[in-house]
């Protein structure tokens, strides 16, 4: 009987602990490398942020049968973890009190991977060489060798810049230390920061408008706090999601909140901002886009999304797509060019492997380049198919064993105006009645209290 097979698996977040979870139920001898000092290192960074999916979309099922084993209790499947509850419930008893403990080496940072006796110009033999994977850890570089590797490194610690050109904007760098990426904790952790200061949020995605709810309400309580929204687009009302009509009520319901927060104007809106420079002035940022309009800011906070960090994947034959960053079979289907859906049709191992190199896979974020729109619960349907290709049973990796919730908003080119959503839910309401929406005169009409978005 042959030994079983070797998979490096980089990155122990949500997805990585999946893969080596379905790793071990299929007989493979899963390794993983977590660049942090903990599983879950990337989340921790946004643990006050609350999901749009509840725990029925967040828990891994392979995963689950290794905790059953623990003691474990399944939290409420209907209730919206946030990301410190994720590591608290899940994450954290799966990496340290289940099987996953043996195979999970952390502080080991990969910074390299190639096939041993072959650079990337040589071929002949080249597809049957296992990998080797460069890291460095406490007690300096040291190598291992994998039959396969996923790559699941996520793209958290890679945030795109404020540029409106993909690049840096001039000064970005010299004024770093008033500008945040991501989702910082602005009402909790880092209030202080943020507290009667004008603060301008850039990007038009979940992180963004989650964001500037909560500088919004914090201006109920701190005087002098006010969000100036910063967004490239020309009209906002894609951002505002597919409210009532999204299947996962979080998201849908964040989106509501927030139209009616610009809609009231307790938010300034500077559509058509594409930052080109960041300049100091007398102690504040200068904030100016092309055709020399600026906007003058305490804080910035750049919520542009996230690219892969492909470096430590030089030395491999790579087929990406050249714009999205994402495997070339996946990128269609999530190309935010073409698609304002935040799902996209399950996938597996066909659409994520590397057709020059056998045996490697990226999943997870990472597996989406540029594109916003990944779910976790995706990510553990790309595993499951992933670790069943690596253990050869070719028919479980082709089934798709995942039906994902419509966003509300899965149309090309995403909701016509801002019109659309002038009411909270439903659309405006008819001039001559007294409700928020359409949705609330109906409700009225009915003889019932409202739509219950007011």
């Amino acid at each position: 009987m042959s030994e079983a097979k070797t998979v490096a698996i980089i990155g122990a977040g949500p997805v990585g602990l999946a893969a080596a979870a379905h790793a071990l139920q299929r007989g493979l001898r899963p390794v993983v490398l977590e660049a942090g000092p903990e599983a879950a290192h990337a989340v921790r960074q946004w643990q006050h942020v609350q999901l749009f999916s509840p725990w029925k979309y967040n828990v891994d099922t392979a995963a689950a049968r290794l905790l059953a084993g623990t003691g474990w209790n399944s939290p409420d499947p209907e209730v919206y973890p946030t990301g410190r509850e994720l590591i608290e419930s899940y994450l954290a008893p799966l990496a340290t009190r289940s099987a996953l403990r043996d195979v999970i080496r952390t502080s080991h940072r990969v910074t390299a991977i190639s096939r041993v006796g072959f650079d990337k110009a040589k071929s002949k033999g080249r597809s049957t060489a296992p990998f080797e994977l460069r890291y460095r850890n406490g007690k300096g570089c040291a190598a291992m060798q994998a039959d396969a590797v996923i790559d699941v490194s996520g793209t958290w610690f890679s945030p795109n810049p404020a540029g409106g050109n993909g690049l840096p904007a001039l000064g970005e760098t010299e004024h770093a230390s008033r500008i945040a990426y991501g989702m910082p904790d602005v009402s909790g952790a880092q209030r202080h920061r943020y507290a009667g200061k004008t603060t301008a949020v850039l990007g038009a995605g979940h992180s963004a408008i989650g964001t500037l709810i909560d500088l919004a309400a914090m201006a109920e309580e701190a005087p002098g706090t006010q969000a100036i929204w910063l967004l490239r687009a020309d009209d906002p009302a894609k951002s505002f999601g597919g409210g009532s009509a999204d299947q996962l009520a979080a998201r849908g319901e964040l989106g509501m909140a927030f139209a009616a927060l610009v809609r009231s104007e307790r938010i300034r809106v500077e559509a058509g901002f594409h930052v080109s420079r960041i300049a100091g002035d007398d102690g504040r940022l200068q904030i100016i886009a092309s055709g020399d309009r600026s906007v003058r800011a305490d804080e910035l906070i750049v919520a542009t999304g996230f690219r892969p960090d492909l470096s430590l994947l030089s030395e491999l034959r790579l087929r990406l797509d050249p714009a999205i960053e994402a495997p070339v079979a996946l990128a269609p289907l999530i190309d935010p060019n073409e698609h304002s859906c935040g799902t996209v049709r399950p996938h597996g191992a066909r659409e994520l492997a590397q057709a020059d190199e056998p045996g490697l896979y990226l999943a997870g974020m990472k597996s989406y380049g540029r594109a916003p729109t990944f779910l976790m619960m995706t990510g553990y349907e790309q595993v499951r198919s992933i670790t069943a290709d690596i253990a050869g049973d070719k028919a479980a990796a082709a089934r798709v064993e995942l039906q994902l919730p419509e966003t509300g908003v899965c149309t090309r080119g995403g909701l016509e105006s801002i019109a659309a959503l002038s009411g909270c839910c439903g659309g405006p309401a008819p001039a001559e009645v007294d409700s928020c929406c359409a949705d609330d005169a109906k409700a009225k009409a009915a003889g019932r209290s409202g739509c219950g978005c007011s």
